[in-house]
């Protein structure tokens, strides 16, 4: 028998690399390794996790987001379709039983997800919003704020957004630290970790009470994005319950740890950088949203995502072949020198900052001006209340991998102590519940306009 003429297969998947998102090394050695790919090879083919190409230089992902229908999300967790394995890789066990929500799902199924949720997540939406999150992250500093000490991460940056997020979708607000565990640990945890049985059991919690939530607005209206989801409709018809689950999921896990691990990453930098610090801090109405973009860009939250090729075509200069796989890194297109002027360096007051670090194309993130608003929100109050604060290096626990997202699971740091100036975080959230009930926050902008309005 004569082996098979792979010759033109291995051309195209030229030049090789290794490269294993998943290794602890991709987080050290991230700058010198995307200078290489930008270097040389800045669409390049590895072998790693079944084989896969890597787009890494800011034109090629261009050159991706207009490729439309080409490439595809779709995750076939039943076989259902033509087994595609979704935005992972390597792709979660078969077992999963669901997909990673909207974010796995291709048009037109993954527009009317989009079209329903749009109105709760728009410019207008969320600006109404702003009065409820400056309260939960007063309520968190003022836990701290006579100590002296505080961890940016556990007590701040964790549960601003994870709160914020249970309001927009209707969940009641006291179960924020059911549902903040697992979103982070399903992050950091290694899958040999002794402690992912503890952080399995916690994420089967956290979707059985998803699936709580579907049933009890179903039953028992009340607003928000859960609700949007329970009575969305595609083609006259309800979506099956797993996606439903799947997408609530995927707004959990967006909204909390991708804005956690931008916070804790610019509060970092803060510290290490006082002077660049007291510059903001002085200049932030010309600042900080230029500042916000750059720091964006620069530490990219979640580094990238995959997609599945559905038709042989080129793209880019490259060959593809119906069922390839690539990774598009969001991170390594935001340091392409030929796009961004000292890509390694932050400048607060970088302009024209076209970064990747929402993606790009008809899956760009749905929660974008969530996420900016949170830390704009948290950052002005840790400027403003511990303007002198030094984050202790020694504590600081950088996540071990960052091939989902680059966070941080502690930042503790030292200040000058304050006053307090309100109640603190228990007796917030139900001043906050209270607000969240009568008021209807959670209402799309269609129908609730008006600000929130705290005590």
């Amino acid at each position: 028998m004569t082996a098979p003429d792979t010759s033109g297969d291995e051309a195209r998947k030229q030049p090789r690399v290794h490269f294993d998102r998943h290794a602890p090394e991709y987080r050290d050695r991230f700058e010198e390794q995307t200078r290489e790919f930008h270097s040389g090879c800045p669409l390049a083919w590895t072998d790693t996790y079944g084989g896969h190409f890597v787009a890494a230089g800011n034109r090629e992902l261009l050159a991706f987001a207009r490729a439309g229908a080409t490439l595809s999300n779709d995750h076939d967790v039943h076989g259902e379709r033509r087994g595609y394995q979704g935005i992972s890789i390597p792709a979660p066990p078969r077992g999963r039983g669901f997909r990673g929500g909207f974010l796995e799902m291709d048009p037109p199924e993954q527009r009317a997800y989009r079209t329903a949720l749009n109105p709760y997540l728009s410019p207008a939406a969320v600006q109404r919003w702003i009065p409820f999150i400056d309260d939960v992250a007063r309520a968190c500093i003022d836990e701290h704020i006579e100590s002296g000490r505080i961890d940016f991460v556990d007590d701040l940056a964790n549960i601003v957004p994870a709160v914020f997020t249970l309001a927009m979708m209707g969940i009641p607000l006291k179960k924020w630290e059911l549902y903040n565990e697992p979103a982070h640990a399903g992050v950091y945890t290694p899958p040999t970790s002794p402690e992912m049985a503890r952080v399995v059991e916690g994420h089967m919690a956290m979707m059985s009470d998803i699936a709580t939530t579907l049933q009890e607005v179903r039953a028992h209206r009340r607003p928000g994005l859960a609700d949007a989801l329970a009575r969305m409709e595609i083609d006259g018809a309800a979506p099956p319950e797993p996606d439903l689950v799947g997408a609530l999921a995927l707004l959990i896990g967006g909204g909390f740890d991708t804005t956690t691990a931008l916070t804790a990453h610019s509060l970092e930098w803060l510290s290490q950088h006082p002077g660049e610090r007291a510059r903001l801090s002085g200049e932030r109405d010309a600042l900080l949203d230029t500042a916000t973009e750059e720091f964006l860009r620069y530490f990219t939250p979640a580094p990238g995502d995959g997609r599945t090729v559905a038709e042989d075509c080129a793209i880019a200069g490259t060959e593809f072949k119906e069922g390839d796989r690539v990774w598009l890194s969001w991170a390594m297109a935001n340091r392409d020198p030929q796009v961004f002027t000292d890509p390694d360096d932050v400048d607060l007051a970088r302009g024209g900052n076209r970064h990747t670090a929402f993606g790009l194309g008809l899956h760009r993130c749905i929660g974008s001006n969530v996420a900016r608003t949170v830390f704009k929100r948290m950052l002005i109050q840790v400027l403003d209340r511990m303007p002198d604060f030094v984050c202790d290096p020694e504590g600081t626990v950088h996540y071990e991998t960052i091939g989902v997202i680059q966070g941080m699971r502690h930042l503790p740091a030292t200040f000058t102590p304050g006053p307090r100036l309100g109640p603190g975080l228990a007796e917030t959230l139900e001043t906050l519940q209270q607000a969240c009930d009568e008021q209807g926050l959670a209402e799309p902008v269609t129908v609730r306009k008006a600000e929130a309005k705290i005590r």
